[in-house]
This record gives structure tokens, C-alpha cells and sequence, in this order.
């Protein structure tokens, strides 16, 4: 296990810790900076600003740069033409992650936020960091924005895809990709917070076999959110959030494996479950 640099842990997370002002005075944060002018066009420099806030000001619920790290290693291994992410927040990870795809020579990074609010501070930063070009923010929830995307031709196919938004629509937003066939063999997924808080129902899904998944099609399984999620993930939101309710592809195997890293509040966490090969298995009826 590796170790963590306390010098740059975020304050710690409080019991309230997200969509309570605080996206918004992060933007006027950074917006108000002396310096405004200088880190204009550098993602690099708007991440240490957005850290700078979270380490001194409001704890955010950023990927951070440890976790980050392991995606952009392997948006550096995989080189996505497209790369798509759920759950964008204030534009940590898609300034990291979309900056890192434009390295590689990637065409286009599609950040999907609900929030409306969380959505043009994504945009603002994004903006300021200079990945307008790359970048495009979808503002609506995870899978209606899929659907729209596939239905006008913009999203064909998904190389890398980054869950990180209600924990619940992971399994649901996963096997909606894979009906409409974005997600298909040699695609790759990273997932956070798989261990903590948890997402069980997630975990099960890509280490299913064909015949476990196809069986649970046919028993037709459990609808709405799984109970096994608790009520602090399950209900963060003020609104209730309809799940998809694909099918997937059963015949889809994944490749998955932990990856140790840390929370940015130094917190010790197996976060990601990365999917790392992705076959497709032909079997006879």
C-alpha cells in the first residue's frame, strides 16, 4: 500500500458535504484569485486551485490526485478516442481526465452531470482551463443523457468510461450501455467508491458469469434501488432518481480488479474496480 502526503489532504468531510453553497463559492474562489489571469488555459494550475479550496476552505468530493492518478495512467495505457464520465461535480475529474485524453490524442470527453447548478461550474472551470475544445458537459441524468447522445449520433461507441455519480444507477447506467452497444468488447470502465461507501450490486454485476446474468434476466431480479445500499447513499439527493431498467448485454464478461489508493482527505481506500478486458463469449442454446 502506498503512502499518503498529509500536506496536501482536503479538510475533512463533514456530515452535510455537498450542494450547500459551496460549488458556487468555489467558482468565486478561484474567479477572485489574484492570479486568475495566469492559470487561465492550464488545467494543471486550475486543479491546484480547485485542491487549494479543499484543503483550506470546504472539504469537496473530488476523485483527488491519487485516485486520479490511476485513471489517467490508464487513459495513458488505453489512449480513448471517446471517454465519457457519470457524475461530474465541479470539474475535477473531467479537467484531469479530459485534459489527459487530449494528450493522448483522443477526440472527445462527454461529462454528465444532474445538477444543473454543478453543470455550469463544470463548464466555467472547464473553460478556464482551456479543454472547451475537448470537453462537452451534458446537463440531465446519467441515463437520459445516454439515450439522447446515442439517439442523435453524437455517442457510437465508448473506449473508457468513469462511474462516479448515484451509486445506484452504476449497475443500471452500465447495463443501459451495453443494450445500445457503446459498451462493447474492448471497452474499459473505472469505477469509484466501490468499496466505500460501497456499491455491492455493481461489484456482483462484473464478476457475474454469462449464465449468472442470464439467469437473472430471466428470473427478472429486483427493480428499483437495491436495499443493500444504505440510506445516506441511497437518498443523498433531495430529488428521487428514476434507475434505467436494461437488461445489458449478458454475454459480456469483465476483466476486474481493486486498486488501492486514498480519498484526498488521506482517507485509505480500495476505490476503483477497473475493468480492465472486456470479451465477448458466444455460447450455443
Amino acid at each position: 500500500m502506498p503512502s499518503f502526503d498529509q500536506a496536501k489532504a482536503y479538510v475533512e468531510e463533514p456530515e452535510i458535504f455537498f450542494d450547500d453553497g459551496r460549488e458556487t463559492e468555489l467558482l468565486q474562489y478561484i474567479y477572485n484569485r489574484s492570479d486568475v489571469d495566469a492559470i487561465r488555459g492550464s488545467p494543471k494550475k486550475v486543479l491546484a486551485a480547485i485542491d487549494e479550496y479543499g484543503r483550506t476552505k470546504n472539504y469537496l468530493m473530488n476523485v483527488g490526485e491519487d485516485k486520479g492518478k490511476i485513471v489517467t495512467d490508464l487513459i495513458e495505457e488505453v489512449k480513448p478516442d471517446i471517454m465519457v464520465e457519470c457524475g461530474g461535480y465541479v470539474g475535477y475529474s473531467c479537467i484531469l481526465f479530459g485534459d489527459a485524453v487530449k494528450r493522448s490524442g483522443g477526440q472527445r470527453y462527454y461529462s454528465l452531470e444532474r445538477h444543473p447548478v454543478f453543470g455550469a461550474v463544470i463548464m466555467s472551470l472547464v473553460n478556464l482551463a482551456g479543454l472547451s475544445d475537448i470537453v462537452k458537459v451534458i446537463i440531465g441524468t446519467s441515463d437520459a443523457s445516454i439515450k439522447r447522445l446515442h439517439s442523435s449520433g453524437d455517442l457510437k461507441h465508448i473506449d473508457l468510461m468513469f462511474l462516479d455519480h448515484y451509486k445506484p444507477a452504476y449497475t443500471t447506467d452500465l447495463k443501459l450501455c451495453e443494450e445500445l452497444r457503446l459498451i462493447i468488447p474492448g471497452s474499459v470502465l473505472a469505477a469509484d467508491n466501490v468499496i466505500k461507501p460501497g456499491n455491492p450490486p455493481y461489484l456482483e454485476y462484473v464478476r457475474s458469469s454469462v449464465e449468472q446474468k442470464r439467469t437473472a434476466i430471466q428470473t427478472n431480479g429486483p427493480r428499483g434501488v437495491d436495499p443493500r445500499f444504505k440510506d445516506r447513499t441511497s437518498k443523498q439527493y433531495k430529488v428521487e432518481l428514476d434507475l434505467s431498467s436494461s437488461k445489458g448485454n449478458p454475454d459480456l464478461v469483465y476483466d476486474s480488479r481493486l486498486v488501492h489508493s486514498f480519498e484526498p482527505t488521506g482517507v485509505p481506500v480500495r476505490p476503483q474496480n477497473v475493468c480492465t478486458r472486456q470479451q465477448k463469449i458466444d455460447l450455443n442454446f
